[in-house]
């Protein structure tokens, strides 16, 4: 399996050559040279497997250069019940990622596939707790150092500091916007003590602390000497953990081969229902892939008008989502890419539009019509609509959801086709958005023994301003090089 980056770099790469960086050198994303392919029959095969050699299976179509022995080790170390046990009561945790049935409507299931039972309470766990051990492993066979560099909207950074602590020759700074996360989120993040783990309060939304970690990964000459590594969605080692779960999501919600399931994701930076694609490309029977945004709508406007015009810092809304608090979505760039048949030369012109006019507009273009070949629709949702959908699925079902994936729920419910059952993606646990939750039922989420006292802990971080060689210079002191 060889790699080749969005904007043209097509020098021959494999999986171990592009794990530990992010963007390519000539400042694109990696994508396999053509998505490798899952046949129904293999497909109805993966049916008696664990999650942990169902990831075996996906990943070693993507990362064929690590020797199957160890690549299978690693995933059974990944992905056991005990690192997976946070879930909600009545899950079986020993599946990982376990489907929950919530009812009928309009004609199909309507599902929740459990994606927060990791040590952070969030579907970043699921990849982060993979990418860990990917890391340590590559790191161990060449005695290289690997500094991460990394911005958050919530949960991204305590997936990967949680994920990478105390692992050897890993030195993580995260970015993350200050004052815009939940207070849960916050805590988790700046309670760790851990000597590598390096927390910066950046003063801007998360916009700005993804244009800091592209800007130094742009810079070779830094980013090699400091060996800058990133987990943000734009590695691909994330996007390709995160396939798995879509698999596996289709095994739980069917019973034969060729059946086609709907997924609903909840969506700002688009690496996760970018996975989706990729699943849906690969042969996966995916009927819709429901992009699910908040007030933040960039991506809802794309899908259903063909016009891509991410907003400005000061026109990007602080909403009760938000980890989807994003307007310039990273990962979208690979799904472009796909869009225009894998034309390097036409996704450039696509970013110089960008850079003059602030937008581009595929209405009326063969790009446009592609877009629902695809599979893609796309939804907004707001705080009102988290609330009532909140509410609606505690009294209905007798489940609790987080804001995030009540985005999911709301936007699903405007997109079902009968017989075909909908998968909404879970965000994460509601205990890490409390404020709402009380809000919408009048009670407490409930929350993990472990966490109970959380955001009284001792926080350890650094406010600094949204400044590139501000943010270079804490890397300097830090790696001491």
């Amino acid at each position: 399996m060889q790699y080749q980056s969005t904007r043209g770099h097509n020098l021959p790469q494999h999986f171990s050559d592009i794990l530990l960086g992010g963007l390519a050198p000539d400042g694109g994303l990696y994508l396999p040279a053509e998505y490798p392919q899952l046949t129904a029959d293999e497909l109805e095969s993966f049916r008696s497997l664990s999650y942990a050699d169902l990831a075996f299976e996906v990943l070693s179509k993507f990362a064929d250069d690590i020797p199957a022995e160890d690549l299978r080790d690693i995933t059974r170390r990944t992905y056991t019940a005990e690192v997976y046990s946070n879930g909600r009561p009545g899950d079986d945790t020993s599946l990982i990622t376990p489907l929950r049935s919530l009812g009928e409507e309009q004609g199909t299931s309507l599902h929740l596939l459990s994606l927060s039972n990791g040590p952070t309470l969030a579907f970043k766990d699921m990849a982060m707790q993979l990418l860990g051990n990917l890391f340590e492993y590559s790191l161990a066979s060449s005695g290289e150092e690997l500094n991460i560099l990394g911005a958050t909207s919530g949960d991204t950074g305590s997936a990967a500091e949680h994920a990478m602590r105390g692992k050897k020759n890993i030195r993580v700074v995260m970015l993350s916007p200050h004052g815009r996360m939940s207070s849960f989120q916050r805590a988790q993040m700046f309670s760790l003590q851990d000597e590598n783990i390096v927390n910066l309060a950046v003063e801007g939304n998360f916009d700005d602390c993804q244009d800091i970690v592209k800007a130094v990964s742009k810079d070779a000459e830094f980013k090699a000497h400091h060996a800058i590594g990133t987990v943000n969605s734009i590695n691909w080692g994330r996007v390709v953990a995160q396939v798995v779960y879509y698999v596996h999501g289709w095994l739980l919600a069917t019973d034969g081969p060729g059946q086609r399931v709907s997924f609903s994701v909840p969506s700002g930076n688009f690496g996760n229902v970018c996975a989706g694609h990729i699943a849906r490309c690969m042969g996966l029977p995916i009927d819709q892939l429901v992009v699910a945004t908040n007030e933040n709508d960039v991506l809802d406007e794309f899908f259903r008008t063909g016009v891509y015009r991410p907003r400005a810092a000061a026109e990007t809304h602080h909403t009760s989502s938000p980890s989807m608090d994003i307007s310039k979505a990273s990962n979208f760039e690979r799904f472009l890419y796909d869009l225009v048949d894998q034309d390097a030369v036409r996704l450039g012109e696509l970013f110089r539009a960008l850079d003059t006019d602030g937008g581009f507009d595929f209405s009326g273009t063969p790009e446009f019509d592609r877009i629902q070949e695809f599979g893609f629709v796309s939804g907004r949702s707001t705080h009102a609509n988290r609330v009532e959908t909140i509410r609606d699925v505690a009294q209905r079902y007798g489940v609790t959801i987080d804001p995030h994936t009540a985005d999911g729920v709301s936007v699903a419910r405007r997109n079902l086709r009968e017989g075909v059952p909908m998968i909404v993606l879970e965000t994460a646990l509601p205990a890490k958005f409390a404020d709402i939750v009380r809000e919408a039922l009048g009670t407490e989420p409930e929350r993990p023994p472990a966490f109970e006292g959380i955001e009284n802990l001792p926080q350890r971080f650094d406010v600094v301003p949204a400044d590139v060689d501000r943010v270079k210079d804490v890397i300097v002191e830090h790696t001491g090089r």
